[in-house]
């Protein structure tokens, strides 16, 4: 039964938990846990994923002291959410007609990094802290796309400065230097840093652009910095799987249904969820192998199969549905012409990748397109096709690039390239309709794009936004695949350049 002050309904909190229906109580029961980790990126997927795996492994042994305490780098809203519902939120999973609703209790605080700084550096230099994770998408980590090093920009420079001064960076990673630097000047208490985002070798990555942060401070903090970070911190890379689609009114309402209470923190996702780590820890780390997460001696395999046939496929869907039409990615999947597209996309990548073990690609394949179809996620092509010269590099490009060193022409591969060229800088789809376009470069894109002729521009984008490497963007083969297929998409519209693709291919 509803829980209801007057008219209106009460909202998730400890107060409240009592009145949960019992199926949707959180696993860990009582108050919240003690914090241990410390997670940069407060949105939906991290509370979905990260945060549901951790209270199933709190709640597996009994070890109530891996809380997290969440930073928000931007927008103050869902740690005001959070901090008003006592660290709870409901993940409401959804699967065709079915749904179901638990609270999950594994978040101790939530900190908004702008206005919170030192709170969240004196929780990185916490002894208590052992672990710290990110999602901060592929924008977040500074990469600069050229040389695949650290942007050295203004803001690096300011923020390497401070963490230098004594005072509190802005950046994620000026952050996290920052904490690391107290740590070092300190006990030098081991730490574990996962990255959780959609790089290839996400934790040596990171571990790479931190050692290049470090060397921006002053001499001697420098110094002491790198060695405590080559002694005692270690960066295992991870592969993470789950959809989760932003949060819409509908979402809202249903928890409120399921739960009785309203929840201002909410997410949705589906029921399938992976969580692979490479098995190399600094010191203590929560049971998760107790909640389902694959501890591996190699993470590699899993990653680099999720980034070809599961992301690009995504974005494959996302770029090609939009320009057709379509606004969400199961009605885009159902389009048989995308279809196509699509399993040509996965054919090409799966050509490229050396299999985990134990896993059937083909199988593989056929699952992510099964959980693509799940319609009532209600995930949106503009979600998935958001920041595409950040992610391409990373979903596509390697495909791309395996295949011509085998004397391949992956036509579909460069068809994905080309449909994000035609998404971004034409921004609309093939009946003139505006399309919502969330990419960082898109203004430059069009600006480059001006004045080029047909024939140029999708070379023209592609190297400006450094999606090609120099090496791909000087084979002709590859210039000539995106070339001709921004001109097919450009002159003929989504379906009829599959359909030729279709054909050309049989």
């Amino acid at each position: 039964m509803a829980a209801r002050r007057g008219d209106v309904m009460s909202t998730l909190s400890r107060a409240m938990a009592g009145d949960l229906p019992s199926a949707a109580r959180p696993l860990l029961s009582g108050p919240a846990p003690e914090p241990g980790i410390v997670h940069f990126g407060a949105g939906a997927f991290h509370r979905a994923h990260q945060a549901w795996f951790t209270e199933r492994a709190m709640a597996a042994d009994g070890d109530r002291s891996w809380g997290i305490v969440l930073v928000a780098p931007r927008s103050p809203g869902v740690v005001g959410a959070l901090t008003d519902q006592d660290g709870l939120f409901t993940v409401l999973e959804r699967d065709g007609l079915r749904r179901s609703a638990r609270v999950v209790n594994a978040v101790s605080a939530a900190l908004h990094a702008p206005s919170a700084g030192p709170a969240v550096v004196e929780r990185l230099a916490a002894p208590t802290t052992g672990v710290v994770t990110l999602t901060i998408t592929e924008k977040g980590y500074r990469r600069d796309p050229a040389t695949g090093g650290l942007l050295i920009d203004e803001a690096v420079r300011a923020d390497a400065a401070a963490v230098g001064a004594g005072r509190v960076p802005s950046t994620a990673l000026g952050l996290l230097t920052a904490g690391l630097q107290s740590r070092a000047a300190g006990d030098g208490t081991p730490l574990t840093v996962i990255s959780c985002d959609n790089l290839t070798g996400n934790g040596r990555q990171l571990a790479a652009l931190i050692g290049e942060f470090v060397s921006l401070l002053p001499g001697t903090m420098a110094a002491e910095t790198a060695a405590y970070l080559g002694e005692a911190v270690r960066f295992p890379p991870s592969m993470v799987d789950r959809i989760v689609p932003a949060t819409a009114a509908r979402d809202t309402a249903a928890v409120q249904e399921l739960i009785g209470l309203r929840d201002d923190a909410a997410v949705v996702a589906e029921p399938f969820g992976q969580w692979v780590i490479e098995d190399d820890f600094a010191a203590a780390r929560p049971a998760w192998h107790r909640a389902g997460i694959e501890l591996v001696a190699d993470v590699a395999p899993y990653e680099t199969a999720k980034l070809r046939l599961l992301n690009a496929a995504h974005s494959t869907i996302a770029y090609l549905g939009a320009l057709a039409g379509h606004a969400g990615i199961a009605a885009a999947l159902a389009d048989p012409d995308i279809e196509a597209a699509v399993r040509g996309v996965q054919a090409e990548a799966a050509a490229t990748v050396t299999p985990p073990p134990g896993w059937d690609l083909d199988a593989y394949g056929e699952s992510v397109l099964s959980r693509f179809r799940n319609e009532a996620l209600g995930h949106r092509c503009d979600q998935v096709a958001a920041d595409g010269s950040q992610k391409l590099p990373v979903r596509a490009i390697p495909t791309l690039r395996a295949a011509r060193a085998h004397g391949r022409s992956p036509q579909w591969t460069a068809l994905l390239i080309a449909a994000w060229v035609r998404f971004v800088v034409h921004g609309r789809d093939d009946d003139g309709r505006e399309l919502t376009v969330h990419e960082p470069l898109a203004a430059a894109l069009r600006a480059a794009a001006e004045g080029v002729g047909a024939a140029e521009v999708a070379g023209v984008v592609t190297r400006r936004a450094g999606v090609l490497t120099p090496e791909s963007a000087a084979d002709p083969v590859t210039a000539e695949l995106v070339s001709q297929a921004y001109l097919d998409l450009d002159g003929h519209g989504v379906r009829a350049t599959c359909r030729a693709l279709v054909r050309r291919g049989s």
